[in-house]
């Protein structure tokens, strides 16, 4: 509840005040209507309704009408992202075909990630625990990871058999200073592609272990509930095709969820459910849906995640990979989606066995130990991207703490 506190933390006043910018007049049966269709978020707590800290923004997001009426005052433009890749999804492409091979166009960067515990979250001369992001190093696309600066002499890296890549340091916390925690790593990030066709993908030998394992269900949030079997007959019904099974799906979980501001992770029961319920969801949430619809329908997936490291765009960033027979694994950003500037076919749907070139890859799946364990419940009990932090007397939730990444791109 204290981590739910934090997130609805915004009256109905300071929410109308957002609103206003757009709807002057905006009504209270307005409001009324935009709770009950989710496009406002919002909860009862200790008697109070608050609403979800980005619950303004969320609803010019979700509500095709407020939306209209955003873009009407604004117009539209390109985020950060999508400016970088109107441009370079066409080079990757025309780079796997010059090549013949499907990873391409490498970035190398070198990146400076930072920790730093407020003054006074825990006692002086406590030692305090710090999960600091590490790039995977077991990716095709993903190579020459080189660690070049730990703020501590002593760390601890994970094994690539971890799910979560992870730098391990301890340091003694000091009356009414910091205590930060930073490293600096080198790696190089390719984009991948393959030019996919149904008539390529073989059939699945269903009696392998990899068959098995994912296309089964997980704890906590991929489950075939009642509505996630129905969901998944339905979108795939007549359709034996893997491939085409998955553009179906990638399709319409694209035209109807829209992407919007996220409350935790560790505070929703189960993300797929709360998306359909709620009619949007971040990168995250997702791809939990299109996983988790995936394997429903008989095709092998997982969960991936990190960083998306676009120029002036860096941000926490998940996505999948899909197991097509006969092709492999091949990445597939749902949130990101088919792109409001493509210009062929191909690239609507580059990101369902394709990925650009700025990525940090953490995570090979959600929910999985820590290296060394963690002893208390981690701020994210889903993804790792910011890092994790705790002391002898408790976790330190996201609150007591800050993160930041500098990012120097070599070429």
């Amino acid at each position: 509840m204290e981590r739910i506190k934090l997130d609805f933390c915004m009256s109905e006043s300071q929410v109308k005040e957002y609103i206003r910018k757009y709807i002057p007049d905006v009504t209270n049966e307005q409001m009324r209507a935009w709770e009950e269709s989710k496009a406002l978020e919002c909860m009862e707590i200790d008697g109070e309704k608050r609403y979800f800290r980005n619950a303004g923004p969320n609803l010019f997001r979700i509500d095709s009408a407020a939306y209209c009426i955003k873009i009407a005052k604004e117009g539209t433009q390109l985020s950060g992202s999508e400016k970088v890749n109107k441009e370079h999804l066409p080079e990757v492409m025309s780079a796997v075909r010059a090549t013949g091979t499907d990873t391409v166009l490498p970035k190398r960067m070198r990146v400076t990630y930072t920790l730093t515990v407020e003054p006074n979250a825990v006692p002086s001369g406590k030692m305090v625990r710090c999960w600091l992001p590490f790039p995977r190093t077991d990716q095709r696309r993903q190579q020459h990871v080189k660690l070049l600066v730990t703020s501590e002499d002593k760390y601890v890296q994970s094994p690539a058999t971890c799910a979560h890549s992870t730098l391990y340091m301890e340091k003694q916390a000091v009356r009414n200073e910091p205590t930060v925690f930073s490293e600096t790593v080198e790696y190089t990030s390719y984009a991948e592609w393959h030019a996919l066709k149904p008539q390529d993908i073989l059939p699945y030998d269903t009696t392998s272990v990899l068959y098995k394992k994912y296309t089964s269900e997980r704890e906590t949030h991929i489950r075939f509930s009642p509505r996630i079997r129905q969901l998944a007959a339905r979108l795939t019904e007549g359709e034996t095709n893997p491939l085409l099974k998955a553009r179906r799906i990638f399709a319409w979980v694209n035209r109807y969820f829209p992407w919007a501001s996220a409350r935790e992770y560790s505070t929703i029961e189960n993300i797929p459910e709360y998306v359909l319920d709620n009619h949007h969801g971040d990168c995250g949430q997702v791809s939990l849906l299109f996983i988790t619809l995936c394997r429903c329908s008989g095709i092998p997936a997982h969960f991936q995640s990190g960083f998306m490291m676009h120029p002036g765009a860096w941000n926490l960033h998940d996505w999948a990979e899909i197991y097509l027979e006969g092709i492999g694994w091949v990445p597939v950003d749902q949130s990101f989606g088919i792109p409001v500037f493509a210009r062929s076919l191909e690239e609507e749907y580059f990101f369902l066995g394709g990925i650009d070139s700025w990525r940090m890859i953490v995570n090979s799946d959600y929910s999985a130990p820590l290296m060394p364990e963690k002893k208390y419940p981690r701020s994210e009990t889903v993804d790792f991207q910011r890092g994790e932090v705790e002391w002898e007397g408790g976790n330190l939730y996201f609150n007591k703490w800050k993160y930041k990444m500098d990012i120097e791109y070599l070429n």
